[in-house]
């Protein structure tokens, strides 16, 4: 590798390591969730957090807009939001004769959907075509988004009041389903003495920008994955198709998400290379909300039980 190059490299992988001190700072005690989502947006995926409300799900989305300035827009989801009221509508005016589309908070870097499960199932589906092309159509024309373009999404538990189920197809567009979780005992001490999180958040300076995360995107997708890591990797989907418990597994969306996503991971590690670990690591919070249960198994048991049953060659 050329010196210039590797210089740069490294510039940017220093560049990253600052940036995820920086949201550990404010998200306290959750190193590895924040590597998970630097690892989604890295990949250039969508992130689903699914947890109790109050444990630092819309902090860490503002964290994450603010340290990659990316143009943030958040809406809160709730059962009379309208489709509109997302992606924009077209307005006639009178001066021109002519319709005129008004853009929605969709037109941003990073779009946090609040409570997105609270949003009646139309609405919902208003973000698939946004999640899976970058782009929206309204009265037949076409509308390109931001580039990039992230929608991290909050849910709260089903078992919550007034929430409704997303639909599996709306499921399949997040590359990860994080869960904070409580914060240990040192972390929640840490939170209870410290500064405000809106106080933090206000403070935090960019670290890396949209075209450098275009570049690290471009730099994971380089990372090598070996014949037989991929063995590995199909062996897991093939297993989630064939087992018992699950009616319908694995798709090769998924995998080849699962591949992307392992790449930006290593690349977080300082490694140019996919190891099973990696795969390991982020398996459950990128297949446990894909597998369809046959009988009353939770999604995140399934994805343990294939990591078990799954032999690394």
């Amino acid at each position: 590798m050329p010196a210039t190059i590797q210089h740069r490299d490294d510039d940017l992988q220093q560049q990253l390591g600052t940036a995820m001190a920086q949201v550990n700072r404010v998200l306290l005690g959750k190193p590895r969730q924040v590597k998970l989502a630097f690892t989604c947006l890295i990949a250039g995926g969508h992130l689903l957090l699914e947890d109790i409300p109050g444990v630092g799900k819309t902090t860490l989305a503002h964290a994450l807009a603010a340290t990659f300035a990316l143009d943030f827009q958040r809406v809160q989801f709730t059962s009379d939001l309208l489709p509109s009221d997302i992606i924009g509508v077209s307005i006639y005016e009178r001066e021109s004769g002519q319709f005129r589309f008004h853009p929605g908070p969709i037109f941003t870097g990073l779009l946090l959907a609040d409570e997105i499960n609270r949003a009646s199932p139309k609405t919902q589906s208003a973000l698939l075509e946004a999640m899976a092309e970058n782009q929206v159509t309204v009265d037949g024309q076409t509308h390109a988004l931001a580039q990039p373009f992230f929608v991290v999404a909050t849910q709260n538990p089903l078992d919550l009041n007034g929430t409704f189920p997303l639909p599996d197809s709306q499921l399949d567009r997040f590359m990860l389903r994080l869960s904070l979780d409580y914060p240990d005992a040192a972390a929640e001490r840490a939170l209870l003495t410290g500064s405000d999180r809106r106080d933090l958040l206000a403070q935090l300076e960019p670290q890396l920008d949209g075209a450098a995360l275009t570049a690290l995107h471009q730099r994971a997708q380089t990372i090598t994955a070996s014949g037989a890591l991929l063995d590995y990797l199909q062996a897991l989907l093939a297993a989630s198709r064939r087992h018992a418990d699950i009616r319908v597994g694995l798709s090769p969306r998924a995998g080849l998400a699962l591949l992307g996503a392992a790449r930006a991971w290593a690349l977080l590690s300082g490694r140019r290379h996919v190891l099973p670990e990696d795969l390991q690591a982020l398996f459950v919070p990128l297949a446990a909300h894909r597998l369809l249960p046959a009988r009353g198994t939770q999604g995140d048991a399934l994805a343990r039980q294939l990591l078990a049953e799954v032999a690394v060659d």
